[in-house]
């Protein structure tokens, strides 16, 4: 018989030294299951294009990497609502092994696909399930702030760590070396879960139907407009790293410098994660979303105005610092917003948007920048997020 979670029997509120043992373990499992698929992510299309794959097939399997998880992004996110935060972290930490080791044993191209599929599906259930496990280590507004600002510091290093682990274990040890050592990193998350405190399971009610349609959460007036801002900030950002390089490019900057500007965007996204903790307790979640969406704005009405390399970093900072702080806010306001027996299935909602728009706006961007030029490419998405700050101030 399926369990689902009883409200009054989630685990203790935890606030201040309480939640940082339980925060550090989750962040690191995060950090392991992530590093893995991003290393993969580094491998697999290297050890492709090394056996003479096109460009074309190349595309193919970057893709699956995001395909797996929007396809099963709910049946994650329902899964965590029943069981919690270990089972699915097992389920996790199973499937980027599987991916890992089918990598590791054959490096042909359908089992660097199955290894995409997986890993990608394996950091996206344990995503979800630490997203929704971290919004319970907070009592208050406050607290989930803090604990995300935190949180959203696991994907960037976990980029840093699988991307350099996979390139110097590829060049001194060999692919399947890499693919190996990828494999052993979600091993981690299990260790540390045990400090993550297990959350008490009851059997349903007979009445109640054992699962509730998806399209009740969407009629949540509030989930609406906040998936809507979600989205329109995770397209600003996808827009800024596809266009940029176009933009650059056009303008006859070196590699060098458009890498520079992108470092820099990445990098005051980094920072202002570390800054919103120290400030949470003067921060309202809709007051920081309706500012940053505003500044977005300006600042995207503005770059393709400016030519000279310093002036377009100063503009990459500015937009890094206002993308970098509304995932705290987001992720805080999704907790208060939504039935607190539903926050996977509604982190799950959120996890297919921005990967859905991830997949398919480069598709778009490519064909608008062609049709109007990088610098108008801006200009709509500018406008975009300055008409969705409206939906902004009504959360």
């Amino acid at each position: 018989m399926k369990t689902s979670l009883e409200p009054a029997a989630t685990p203790r509120v935890a606030e201040g030294a309480a939640a940082a043992l339980p925060l550090a373990a989750i962040i690191v499992g995060q950090v392991c299951l992530h590093a893995c698929m991003a290393g993969v992510r580094v491998a697999a299309p290297l050890q492709a294009l090394r056996d003479g794959r096109s460009a074309w097939a190349v595309g193919i399997l970057m893709a699956l990497f995001a395909a797996g998880p929007i396809a099963f992004a709910l049946q994650a996110g329902r899964l965590a609502d029943r069981h919690g935060y270990h089972r699915p972290l097992r389920l996790a930490v199973a499937l980027c092994v599987a991916g890992g080791l089918a990598a590791c044993v054959s490096q042909h191209y359908l089992a660097l696909c199955l290894a995409a599929v997986l890993t990608g599906i394996g950091a996206n259930v344990g995503l979800i399930t630490i997203q929704r496990s971290a919004g319970r280590l907070a009592g208050n507004a406050t607290e989930r702030i803090r604990v995300f600002s935190w949180l959203g510091l696991a994907p960037a290093i976990a980029n840093v760590v699988g991307a350099v682990s996979a390139g110097v274990l590829i060049d001194h040890a060999g692919f399947r070396s890499a693919f190996a050592v990828l494999t052993l990193m979600p091993l981690a998350a299990l260790a540390w879960s045990r400090l993550v405190e297990r959350e008490a399971v009851r059997a349903p009610r007979e009445a109640a139907p054992a699962r509730r349609a998806t399209w009740e959460l969407l009629q949540l007036p509030q989930l609406r407009r906040l998936l809507l801002v979600n989205w329109l900030l995770s397209a600003s950002w996808d827009m800024h790293s596809f266009v940029l390089p176009v933009l650059g490019h056009e303008r006859g900057m070196s590699a060098s410098a458009i890498g520079t500007i992108l470092g820099l965007f990445a990098f005051s996204v980094a920072a202002v994660r570390l800054l919103v903790p120290m400030l949470a307790h003067r921060l309202r979640s809709g007051q920081m979303l309706v500012g940053a969406m505003l500044a977005t704005a300006a600042v995207l009405a503005v770059y393709p105005l400016v030519h000279a390399v310093w002036l377009m970093a100063a503009c990459a900072v500015l937009l890094g610092l206002a993308l970098g702080s509304v995932q705290p806010m987001i992720m805080s306001t999704l907790h208060q917003i939504t039935p607190h027996e539903r926050h996977g299935e509604a982190i799950a909602l959120r996890s297919m948007a921005i990967n859905c728009s991830s997949t398919a706006m480069p598709l778009l961007f490519g064909v608008g920048g062609a049709a109007l030029g990088a610098g108008a490419l801006f200009w709509l998405m500018g406008s975009a997020v300055c008409a969705g700050s409206l939906q902004a101030r009504r959360l």
